[in-house]
């Protein structure tokens, strides 16, 4: 095949064009570094299913990929609304990526209140094709459009693609026995197909998808199928779009293995399955519903061959109390919630704190406070996680970076919960739970092991040579105290939420009895054995910029950017959050600006400056979005020269 090779040109997003190719009667194809696509439309337009299929196709095909799936609370909103927009953004690239991307270079509007919900978020010469045949009067009217804007040239600043597809889906499925409604519901695939042409996408696995998914329906799977062809088959031949792209696979970003596209909540699925195949231990889920954690009640309750137990709950309270009783019998017990379901499971963690049992609290956190946004992400549940307890009752703390960090957080979640007799809890968000990365499959070799020894007769002598058994007899290094499987012989104990004797674990009133196990229950904790953070500072800057959880992915974009720029910015990123690792204090008196960008109002910043004494400048946003890299750079860069 020849080839034709132009100079180099700018896409929408400043990303470099490197090489036009136009063989003998094709269209021109284009390859570009990255891009980013937004889906959006009705939430029953099939917005999440179009990209979560895309996203596996471009996958697939070995690019880096970073999403972002943003729809509402509402089972079903109302249609034609603002409110009711659901979308899907995908970044994807032929080079490591961290974010889903600021701002889309195309945007695939379904009808006028996608457009005008997202309208905003798009740059100037970038791509939106619209579904032409949902811009009625009414619908426009709906959303606040007093004339068209495919007409009044609103968009004339745009690259803008009149696409009628319904009306091409209902054309392309005439031969199929189906209602012109149950017609139109394709059009999300005729989307797919269309962009799947588009960006050179492979089209074997979504159409073997739709045969699955539609197994018993071979009618629809077969209508679905079409739709998709036809879409690509629009953009093979319509002269409005003349230009397709090439974004290559991403292989000098992957070491070598094998990998997969996997969400966050799928990951911390994975890697507790994995922690308890490491323990030896069967795993046990007490949960109830509540978004956006019930992926993994859901993914879990699919793995019974696994030796995994899911119980979903009357309620939070009965969810967590269950997991404990688990923990209790000898298994490795974990549940989840958010952050409402961590304000009512507070009691139950200060009785395993008082118990001494290992118990994994995962809170996929969302905004705030009550109800308030269950769709949409947040970080503001690290106070909660401090110190939401009745009494001393400290609780280490781990929190994933990305997706696919999920899975390494929850074995190193088990591990402290094992090892050290505590319940831990484990903050995620609604950013990291649904959206996606590429990860690599560990081997089996490469997990830790996280095996456990039951207390299996006396621990204890008497002063008159008695052996019997001391539940709350401590490890030495750890001060964890024995775990005792209910039945052993001779190993009765009590358990309860009652102040207990050190050793005896009899229960107990003394004060200073009081006094010593609280004071042994917090240097238990303080005493856990965390690495230090790291920090990357390759040009000896005096700004540091600290972050925790989901703000991994836009910190680090905002420092490249900046280091590119010619500036000097050290970041550093804390897994741990309680306790702190140990050298945290010397990275942050060795810097003159520390800097925490957080999604909520200054908790890591708060706790920092009451820990190390060191002024650390907040930088926030709480608005249920994860921060935007440009977003970022701009506020370092003023910290910077400030």
């Amino acid at each position: 095949m020849t080839s034709q090779v132009s100079s180099p040109a700018e896409h929408a997003d400043g990303t470099v064009v490197g090489e036009q190719r136009k063989p003998a009667g094709t269209k021109d194809v284009r390859r570009l570094d990255r891009v980013i696509i937004r889906f959006a439309g009705d939430s029953g337009d099939g917005m999440q299913l179009t990209g979560d299929r895309f996203t596996s196709e471009t996958a697939s095909f070995g690019n880096d990929l970073s999403t972002l799936p943003n729809f509402p609370a509402e089972i079903r909103a109302p249609a034609g609304t603002l409110p009711g927009v659901s979308s899907f953004q995908l970044h994807f690239a032929d080079h490591d990526i961290l974010t889903p991307g600021d701002a889309p270079n195309v945007l695939v509007a379904m009808n006028p209140a996608a457009l005008k919900a997202n309208i905003a978020d798009v740059p100037r010469g970038a791509e939106i094709i619209v579904n032409t045949d949902e811009f009625t009067k009414r619908a426009m009217q709906k959303v606040g459009y007093a004339t068209s804007p495919l007409e009044d040239g609103s968009l004339d600043g745009y690259s803008v693609h009149p696409v009628p597809l319904t009306t091409l889906t209902v054309e392309a499925l005439k031969e199929f026995d189906l209602t012109r409604k149950e017609a139109e519901r394709s059009k999300n695939m005729f989307a797919l197909g269309l962009l799947s042409w588009m960006y050179h996408r492979p089209t074997e696995g979504t159409e073997k998808f739709l045969t699955t998914k539609f197994a018993k329906k071979p009618d629809i799977a077969a209508a679905n199928i079409a739709a998709f062809r036809a879409g690509w088959n629009f953009g093979e031949t319509t002269e409005d779009f003349a230009v397709s792209y090439e974004i290559a696979p991403a292989t000098a970003a992957f070491p070598t293995g094998t990998y997969r596209n996997i969400s966050g909540n799928l990951a911390l699925s994975y890697g507790l399955i994995a922690a308890s195949t490491q323990a030896d231990l069967p795993l046990y889920l007490g949960s109830y519903p509540i978004t956006p954690a019930s992926d993994i009640l859901h993914e879990l309750s699919r793995h019974k061959n696994f030796g995994v137990r899911t119980f979903q709950a009357e309620d939070e309270i009965a969810g967590i109390g269950a997991a404990l009783g688990a923990a209790f019998g000898g298994s490795l017990a974990v549940t989840t919630t958010s952050g409402p379901g961590v304000a009512l499971k507070s009691e139950t963690i200060g009785l395993a704190v008082s118990l001494e049992l290992p118990l994994l609290v995962i809170d996929i956190q969302r905004g705030g406070p009550s109800t308030g946004l269950p769709t949409k992400t947040e970080q503001a549940d690290l106070l909660q996680a401090m110190f939401g307890r009745n009494g001393e009752a400290p609780v280490p703390i781990v929190a994933p970076r990305t997706p696919a960090d999920c899975f390494d957080a929850a074995i190193e979640a088990a591990r402290i919960a094992l090892t050290y007799r505590t319940p831990v809890l484990l903050l995620s968000d609604g950013y990291l739970a649904n959206g996606s990365e590429p990860w690599r499959i560990p081997e089996t070799d490469e997990l830790p092991d996280l095996r456990v020894q039951f207390a299996q007769g006396p621990n204890h002598t008497l002063d008159d040579g008695t052996e019997v058994f001391w539940p709350y007899k401590r490890d030495p290094q750890t001060l964890a105290r024995p775990w005792a499987i209910p039945g052993t012989p001779g190993l009765e104990h009590r358990i309860g939420g009652i102040e207990k004797q050190d050793g005896t674990g009899n229960i107990s009133y003394d004060p200073a009895n009081h006094d010593f196990m609280v004071r042994t229950r917090q240097a238990k904790i303080d005493g856990i054995d965390v690495p230090n953070v790291e920090v990357d500072d390759p040009h000896g800057a005096t700004t540091l910029v600290l972050g925790w959880g989901s703000t991994y992915g836009p910190i680090t974009a905002a420092v490249r950017r900046l280091r590119g720029a010619g500036e000097a910015i050290a970041q550093a990123h804390l897994r741990h959050l309680n306790p702190f690792p140990g050298n945290l204090g010397a990275v942050l008196k060795a810097y003159d600006k520390v800097v925490i960008p957080e999604m909520n109002l200054g908790q890591l910043a708060t706790l920092v400056r009451a820990k190390y004494l060191v002024d650390a400048h907040s930088y926030n946003q709480v608005n249920g979005m994860p921060f935007k890299a440009e977003q970022l750079a701009t506020a370092l860069k003023e910290a910077i020269d400030g």
